[in-house]
């Protein structure tokens, strides 16, 4: 199940590259290529191609989807991807994995998640066959040999550059991996505060690999509030109150994301990565959901037991008629209407959720070179 991989990452969306002259024999105007990386919040697909347990290739997920069948994606219908592709006005992504991702296909960009992985190669072993972040950014480099194959180095290069990049990662690093079970082994290895800053030092590494492969315009997402999910409103919460362990780690990573990602933009001495407040978005739900409209923050749409957060999303779970009136879909991840609602406020969100500016204001910039 790509279970923590919802809190993992609400944050981290990136690049869209400019396809440019390369498409000029398709299309007048190109939209800009679109990549995506990171776990089940922003996985359309690709673990339909693995042998994992971290899965959405069943009814009811996609019920809302417009072919009303499961795609892979973690969500009623819609995920965040598939927003942002909407828009700026690019067709939506495939998986990399996909025998459909050839030619022409490619420079539309590229799905490149998996859910259940996080930025540690230990996170979500439990599901077995994923592909973790080394390996979504080594098949990163394939893609663009496949491409410059299609288009040349030199236009390859340009539509990498100019291109869109999302990257989503780490809730599963806390939810699968350090409080995945009681004195797990990081949990033994590290202090929270140690494990934090661990954690950190390598997504910062990550992000330099993306920046070594092309990426120039990154959207990285934080953490949502880890301890709010129906999942651990009903394993570990009391009374309906969000699990404080799990809180104190998302309280401690995502202003050290932020930092650490205006650390590389002054090495770059570029605004390459954009930071999401991915937690105080999803805060905003928890705390007044009927200002969102919906019903409930806490009980998901579908599941069973306390708060539908216990097991999967399956056929034999109880399912609300309205996906709308619930900002969480299954135990682990929003809703489709919640994924909307996060992408407003990615692309015109002011500097309290998006920093140094929002991805509305990132491509009137760039329309401008």
């Amino acid at each position: 199940m790509a279970s923590s991989s919802f809190q993992a990452s609400w944050l981290a969306l990136v690049l869209v590259a400019a396809l440019g002259t390369a498409l000029a024999p398709l299309r007048a105007e190109a939209a800009r290529a679109f990549f995506i990386f990171g776990d089940s919040l922003v996985d359309n697909g690709n673990n339909n191609y693995l042998a994992t347990t971290a899965r959405a290739d069943s009814p009811p997920y996609g019920i809302d989807y417009p072919t009303h069948r499961p795609t892979g994606r973690f969500s009623n219908g819609f995920n965040i991807p598939d927003f942002i592709s909407q828009e700026i006005g690019s067709e939506p992504t495939l998986p990399y994995l996909s025998p459909e991702l050839r030619g022409q296909r490619l420079l539309v960009g590229a799905n490149f998640a998996s859910a259940g992985i996080g930025i540690l190669n230990d996170t979500g072993v439990q599901f077995i066959n994923v592909i973790r972040m080394y390996q979504q950014l080594e098949y990163f480099r394939q893609y663009q040999q496949r491409v410059s194959a299609l288009i040349g180095p030199g236009r390859t290069r340009k539509l990498v550059n100019q291109a869109l990049v999302l990257i989503t990662v780490g809730g599963n690093d806390f939810v699968n991996n350090y409080f995945l079970v009681p004195y797990s082994a990081r949990s033994r290895q590290y202090s929270l505060p140690n494990y934090v800053r661990f954690v950190i030092s390598e997504f910062k590494k990550q992000l330099m690999r993306l920046h070594d492969l092309g990426a120039r315009r990154v959207l990285v997402t934080g953490t949502g509030p880890l301890g709010c999910v129906p999942a651990e409103l009903a394993m570990r919460g009391r009374n309906g109150q969000c699990v404080a362990e799990l809180q104190q780690a998302a309280s401690l990573y995502n202003p050290q994301l932020l930092q650490m990602v205006k650390d590389l933009n002054k090495k770059y001495k570029s605004q390459v990565f954009i930071a999401a407040n991915t937690q105080l978005m999803h805060n905003n739900f928890i705390a007044n959901p009927r200002a969102y409209g919906f019903i409930t923050a806490k009980v998901a749409c579908c599941g069973q037991g306390p708060y539908n957060g216990i097991g999967l999303c399956t056929v034999a779970s109880t399912l609300c008629p309205n996906r709308d009136q619930y900002a969480f879909w299954d135990p682990f991840h929003p809703s489709q209407k919640a994924n909307r609602l996060i992408v407003q406020q990615i692309m015109s969100g002011s500097t309290q959720y998006m920093d140094p500016m929002n991805v509305s204001t990132i491509m009137a910039l760039d329309s401008r070179l």
